[in-house]
This record gives C-alpha cells, structure tokens and sequence, in this order.
C-alpha cells in the first residue's frame, strides 16, 4: 500500500533529533515527525515523548517530488483544551471536611501554578504574554 497524504498509519521510531524523529513506515519508507508535530504541548524535548524503537501512529501530512515524507503524531489525537468537568451538585464529596479558606487556597495555589506554566510556555515561544503598544 503506498504512502498517501492524510492516511494515519503506524510506524517505528528509528531516531530521536532535536528537531524530530524519524519514524520508518512499511515498504521500508520513513519520514520525519517535526518537533511541532509531536504533541499539542509545547515540546522541548522531543526524547520526553518518543524513544527509539517505539510504534507510534502517525498521519501522512505530505509527500515531496524528491520522496521526502512529513509526518504528524499530533494530528492522530484529539486536541483537549476543555478543562476538567466538575461536579459541582457533589461538591463537599470531592473536598470533604476541608473549610473555605481551605479550598480557597487550594484553588489560588492550582491557579497560579498554572498560571506560571502559561507564562513559562508563552515565554519560551517568544511571546511576552503581555500587553502590546500598536
């Protein structure tokens, strides 16, 4: 079966760079899954998601005239950006016995370290997260 643009097939990672990873198809093809297409997080290291020798899935995203082969693992999961459904007619079962002040804390904790993560993210990719003068 040859390889074509928009199929999802599974493949072996045969090498792991700092710019992606190489990942070998059937008929002894391989193609290259970039850094950005690892994942839908941000990706520093292409190592922290993939080891050599490892099947993964991966979409056919294009094929070159010279037989160069781009590859997506993103593109084969769903993007989650909803966050975590709660509750909230149960809400004394999911923080029994804690006060007010408790789950307040708890909740500015939650917050801010997700907060720093977002910066830290927007940081990395160049983008200050602050406001712009135009």
């Amino acid at each position: 079966m040859p390889v074509s643009v928009g199929k999802i097939v599974e493949g072996t990672v045969t090498g792991v760079t700092n710019f992606g990873a190489f990942v070998e198809l059937k008929e002894g093809k391989s193609g290259l899954v970039h850094i950005s297409e690892i994942s839908h997080d941000y990706v520093e290291k292409v190592s922290d998601y993939v080891k050599r020798g490892e099947k993964v899935k991966v979409k056919v995203l294009s094929v070159s005239d010279d037989g160069k082969i781009s590859l997506s693992m993103r593109q084969t999961k769903p993007k989650s950006n909803k966050p975590a459904e709660i509750d909230w007619s149960k809400p004394e079962d999911t923080q029994k016995g804690m006060s007010f002040e408790d789950k307040l804390s708890t909740f500015l904790k939650n917050s801010n370290e997700r907060h720093d993560q977002i910066k830290t993210r927007d940081s990395r990719k160049g983008n200050a997260g602050g406001p712009r003068d135009f």
